[in-house]
């Protein structure tokens, strides 16, 4: 999704009103109960919310200058990597082996098998369409951000073909891009 992302992408920056902000803010909080203390330092109600609209349909959510969330469509918002970094347990994870690591840093899709093998671990809750946070197998930091195409039931018992899309992964465009100045 960000793998050639740039400044140059951006189509439009806009400063929302505050029904659109406070509609942003609740979706937000919504997807992730885990922010709900911090939410106030995030997307502080006095600072203005900027909307970056992007070429497929892609929003950016930027507080000062620094890209928070990203939404696909009509999707649900997602974190970008930076903020999972400092707020680590407001996703769902599943962790890949060690044998899936390169392929998640040059944007592969990440494949049952990769979950399933001795090195992977699935949350069993997660259902399909949903955001999950992909972690590999020792290490302490996430190195993706997916969308679920299946439920992790699914994909324990199917175990073949994609099981997340691959969204936002570690040293792509949007991880380039720490600031929008």
């Amino acid at each position: 999704m960000f793998k050639k992302f740039s400044l140059e992408e951006v189509s439009s920056q806009n400063q929302v009103k505050a029904s659109v902000q406070r509609r942003i803010r609740q979706s937000i909080q919504d997807e992730y109960p885990g922010l709900e203390t911090v939410m106030e330092d995030l997307l502080p109600k006095k600072s203005p919310l900027i909307v970056v609209k992007c070429p497929n349909h892609l929003t950016l959510v930027v507080v000062n200058n620094v890209p928070l969330f990203f939404c696909i469509r009509d999707g649900p918002y997602m974190p970008t990597l930076r903020l999972l970094h400092q707020y680590p347990n407001i996703m769902q994870r599943f962790q890949v082996d060690r044998g899936a690591i390169k392929f998640v840093f040059s944007g592969a899709n990440i494949m049952c098998p990769g979950l399933t093998s001795p090195g992977g671990v699935l949350d069993e809750e997660v259902d399909s369409e949903r955001p999950v946070a992909i972690y590999a197998e020792g290490k302490q930091h996430a190195l993706a951000i997916g969308f679920t195409k299946m439920s992790a039931k699914d994909i324990k018992s199917i175990n073949k073909g994609i099981g997340v899309d691959n969204m936002h992964y570690l040293n792509d465009g949007l991880w380039k891009m720490e600031r929008l100045d």
